[in-house]
């Protein structure tokens, strides 16, 4: 099966908020290579996407996987459609962030 990554909007202001942290400490050229890292390492998961933490303690399909030990990374895959659904950096709490029980 082929499959195709998407991020949700939420990923997309969360990396967006990585890139201008990581750009105020260390400059914009950091910054775009941190980033576009995270990016291509989201889009590696088209191949084998189910072998990564299942946390269904969390939501129902949730996966995560740690990224150099500075990101998790929380995903679902539905069909053929992978969607990044929040990058946390330093440390964020994402299980709270993802429980069920904070879903609106």
């Amino acid at each position: 099966m082929a499959y195709r990554v998407v991020f949700a909007p939420e990923a997309r202001a969360q990396l967006v908020s990585i890139y201008s942290y990581v750009a105020r400490q260390a400059g914009l050229d950091t910054a775009f290579a941190w980033t576009e890292s995270i990016i291509d390492h989201c889009e590696s998961f088209t191949t084998f996407p189910h072998r990564r933490t299942p946390r269904d303690d969390l939501r129902p399909g949730l996966r995560t996987i740690g990224f150099r030990k500075r990101v998790t990374i929380a995903f679902d895959v539905d069909g053929d459609t992978i969607t990044i659904i929040g990058v946390f950096y330093g440390g964020r709490d994402f299980e709270f962030a993802l429980s069920a029980d904070t879903e609106q």
